[in-house]
């Protein structure tokens, strides 16, 4: 997986900009002996800003990209002239991006559909001029507001392949035969397992010009939730999926029991994925004559709907068609966006190599060394003033 291009989980650190200080300054003119405040209000900070762009397929920019910083705010000078905002950051990520908390597991947002920007760390809010604290009994106010301070935090950036029908099989149960046979994907196929290493996706062709993607991810066994084989890592790409097709073939010692077990693993990994329609496919049926195929059918699960098929002969692959653009267009099998979910990360969805990778400490000047504070920043917080004495010196 080293040297592969298709990167689907990346640590990354964020960091907004700071808001500028608002001004302290007083107008001073020849012939304007009390010229009264006429101080800047401080510009905000950058923001961090995640946008979908549909001709991205994976993370691999984001690879060579850990340290992602935005713009700080200018502070304000005289004649009211306010800050310069600092510069906003805009980092394009492909369609179906998930982001979670680094340190915490939490998800924070996700990003869907191409175009859409979704504010990750929101930049620090200006410091107000002394011209806005002047009043009847106030008038020559001796201070001023800083700017917010800066957001830091660690993400993870999870790619989940958004599409219709998820595959999902043991190794060598002809997943990529199928997706080879029914689009115009050219997925590895050879006679040994796991030869598929990485998810690959496929476009359908339907009857009346339509059409529906699907999605192979490499193949799981059994014990795949405790790291055996490949792991679970890759189901994330079915996650989004409306139809899980299971592929088991012809030849398994039993079919139902082969199916339980893949239904396992995905419980394991995210309950919900129980809830999906599902439709079983017993591959590599050119084996089969129609007797065989009449013992089998009873020893197989009752409660999913199934076909028998063969990618090389094409046998039944109509009628599988038939019965995926059923599901995927029932009205049952529409979700709501808002009811979707999303599971937080924990030890077994974590990518070991990039949950412990460490940031390298960036050499900041003193004077330009920003304060952090906490994500979960209040909203009617009022943070403090720099105040000054008679004379013009700062006081505690």
């Amino acid at each position: 997986m080293a040297d592969s291009n298709f990167i689907d989980y990346v640590k990354i650190l964020c960091r907004s900009g700071k808001g500028g200080a608002g001004s302290r300054h007083y107008h001073r003119a020849k012939y304007v002996p009390k010229g009264g405040p006429d101080g800047g209000d401080g510009g905000r900070g950058g923001h961090i800003i995640l946008r979908g762009n549909s001709h991205m397929w994976t993370l691999l920019p984001l690879k060579y990209r850990r340290h992602i910083f935005a713009g700080n705010g200018q502070s304000g000078s005289e004649n009211r002239s306010s800050g310069k905002d600092g510069e906003d950051v805009i980092v394009d990520v492909p369609c179906g991006t998930v982001v979670y908390d680094a340190e915490s597991g939490d998800y924070l947002c996700e990003v869907t559909d191409d175009g859409e920007e979704v504010k990750l760390l929101r930049g620090g809010r200006g410091g107000l001029r002394n011209w806005h604290f002047k009043s009847a009994t106030n008038r020559t106010p001796r201070y001023a507001q800083p700017g917010e301070p800066a957001i830091e935090k660690a993400v993870v950036l999870e790619l989940k392949l958004l599409a219709d029908v998820g595959l999902v099989g043991f190794p060598n149960a002809g997943k990529s035969t199928l997706l080879s046979s029914l689009s115009a994907a050219r997925p590895k196929i050879a006679d040994y397992p796991f030869t598929t290493m990485e998810p690959q996706l496929g476009i359908v062709a339907y009857r009346d010009n339509r059409s529906f993607v699907m999605a192979d991810i490499p193949g799981i066994i059994e014990g795949a939730s405790e790291g055996k084989g490949l792991g679970l890592r890759f189901l994330r790409h079915i996650e989004r999926n409306a139809v899980l097709l299971f592929l088991v073939p012809a030849d398994a010692e039993d079919i139902a029991a082969q199916y339980n077990i893949l239904l396992e693993e995905l419980r394991r990994f995210n309950p919900q994925l129980e809830d999906k329609h599902r439709i079983l496919a017993v591959s590599k049926s050119d084996m089969l004559d129609e007797e065989l195929k009449e013992a089998i059918e009873p020893t197989l699960p009752a409660d999913v709907p199934h076909v028998f098929i063969s990618a090389v002969t094409g046998d039944g692959l109509t009628e599988l068609k038939d019965m995926l653009w059923g599901a995927i267009t029932d009205e049952s099998n529409r979700i709501a966006t808002p009811s979707i979910t999303h599971r937080a990360l924990d030890k077994r969805h974590r990518v070991l190599e990039e949950d412990e990778f460490v940031f390298e400490n960036e050499q900041i000047p003193e004077d330009e060394e920003p304060e952090f504070i906490d994500e979960d920043w209040d909203e009617d917080w009022e943070y403090g003033v720099d105040t000054l004495d008679d004379e013009g010196d700062r006081t505690d």
